[in-house]
């Protein structure tokens, strides 16, 4: 209360508050700035004819009578408690200030409980230059899943609609509007279908401790955040009539030779047979634990389970020796399209690929290798080598399911480092299917990549934000590679993660 008794008991306070408009008579300067004792009223008061020997006129008397008795009357209730409120209420907040003499409850419309904003927890990555993100209500997340579960995919074109993206205004102008903003909203009621088409989803998926999800298992159900998010996108995936009984799951995590394990599981057999055999096949068992709920999940609907990874010690040959000391007969196994795979190597989109996402997960076997230039770079070139074989072989494997399924959809699942930027399993798939069907209606479009619960070291970002792209550099802008189609999250991701945000969908 005490700004309010200063403000009260100054004389200027008291001048402003009394002032009347068309005073004829000014006071003193230094008169209006000093107290008036009652000596002086008095006085004042009996020299009211002589003017000459007074100071201060009748008027002058009568304005300071007023504002001593306001004064002491404003106090008086200032200092009541009971009235302290309801006078600072009545001077501060009919007049639109903040009223700092509130309690906090009342300062409060939720009883002085932080509640953070609702974020999204579905974001398309739009392809622009740069990238953007379009968050998409829940609402929303159900419609766009059906679409793909109904093979419709997702354009890689950027999408030229200003009531989305304010950055494409210009080439709305100059393009004109396009009806691509219906895929956007989740309403897009045709794609292609026949005996020449299937569809691709590539679940990124690291298994580990981020803000949105955790990697421990929940209720002992297996699991963690990564796994139950999958599960939940598959629910809504597997809704359309054109899965019953045309879908599959992809494997990154076993080698091939654990498939009549999973066609025993499928058709019947015991989760513990399973896991015993996966265990005798090397099968990393943290990673199968992992996977439980989408194991279950595969076998409650009946859906075929695919192996897809090389054999363990086929790739320890390649890490030692290079693709050259890989057998010829498994070399041909895991790569049916020799010719596009060599070709690959040379593409510059892919070059840009590799030396922005594939290389930068490449470690040095030891600190000896590491100071050895020479030991480092046969070393990298053997990393290289065992990567490129990895992806095409579990690309080739899913074609290979699909392409004598009409309309048939693989959902994959692999480590982000293996999806990220459309350059590794996902984006070999449509070359493949054109090498094994040239009438194929393959294409990028139906690759749809999502990264489930990143976090922005997972796509190596230097910063706090995720990182949407590769090749941000003018002589580098023709290959730009946008880091995925989706993100997803289990829960609200933190705002200072999600760079280039557009208008909530």
């Amino acid at each position: 209360h005490q700004l309010v008794i200063h403000q009260a008991a100054n004389p200027r306070f008291q001048s402003a508050f009394f002032a009347q408009a068309n005073d004829e008579n000014s006071s003193n300067q230094e008169d209006n700035n000093r107290s008036i004792s009652a000596s002086e009223i008095i006085t004042s008061s009996s020299c009211n004819n002589n003017k000459g020997k007074s100071e201060i006129n009748r008027r002058d008397a009568l304005r300071a009578a007023l504002a001593t008795t306001a004064s002491s009357t404003l106090l008086t209730t200032l200092l009541d408690p009971s009235n302290a409120n309801a006078a600072t209420n009545a001077l501060f907040s009919s007049s639109g200030f903040y009223n700092p003499f509130a309690p906090d409850y009342a300062q409060s419309t939720n009883g002085g409980k932080y509640i953070p904003a609702k974020r999204c927890t579905a974001y398309l990555v739009d392809a622009t230059i740069p990238p953007s993100l379009i968050p998409y209500r829940a609402s929303r997340e159900a419609a766009i899943l059906k679409n793909l579960g109904m093979g419709y995919g997702t354009p890689k074109a950027p999408y030229i609609e200003d009531g989305i993206n304010l950055n494409n205004f210009m080439n709305k102008a100059v393009f004109g509007t396009i009806d691509a903003v219906n895929q956007v909203l989740g309403e897009k009621t045709q794609g292609k279908s026949g005996e020449n088409y299937q569809s691709y989803i590539f679940f990124g998926a690291n298994f580990d401790d981020t803000f949105t999800a955790s990697s421990s298992a929940n209720e002992g159900d297996g699991g963690g955040g990564d796994a139950q998010l999958a599960v939940g996108l598959l629910e809504d995936i597997s809704k359309p009539k054109e899965r019953d009984g045309n879908t599959a799951i992809g494997l990154t995590f076993c080698p091939q030779s654990c498939q009549e394990l999973f066609d025993q599981y499928v058709n019947g057999g015991g989760e513990s047979a399973l896991l015993e055999g996966l265990r005798g096949k090397e099968v990393d068992e943290q990673l199968t634990q992992a996977h439980l709920p989408i194991l279950r999940f595969a076998k409650k609907k009946r859906f075929a389970l695919l192996a897809l990874a090389p054999e363990v010690k086929d790739l320890e040959t390649v890490r030692k020796g290079g693709l050259q000391s890989l057998d010829p007969e498994k070399r041909e196994r895991y790569v049916i399209d020799p010719q596009g795979f060599i070709a690959l190597t040379q593409d510059p989109k892919f070059k840009l690929y590799s030396d922005k996402s594939l290389f930068k997960d490449f470690v040095p076997s030891s600190a000896a290798v590491a100071n050895d230039a020479a030991a480092s770079k046969a070393e990298e070139g053997n990393y290289f080598a065992e990567k490129i074989l990895t992806h095409e072989a579990c690309a080739t494997c899913i074609t290979k399911w699909a392409a004598s399924r009409p309309d048939s959809l693989v959902v994959t699942i692999a480590p982000i480092s293996d999806v990220r930027f459309m350059g590794g399993i996902n984006g070999r798939v449509p070359r493949i299917s054109q090498f094994l069907n040239k009438d194929s209606l393959v294409d990028d479009d139906a690759v749809t990549t999502i990264l489930l619960n990143p976090n922005a070291k997972e796509t190596l970002s230097e910063s706090k934000f995720l990182r949407l792209e590769i090749g941000t550099s003018p002589d580098n802008w023709a290959y730009q590679t946008k880091v995925a189609d989706y993100l997803w999250f289990s829960s609200m991701p933190k705002v200072n993660m999600l760079p280039r945000m557009m208008n909530e969908q």
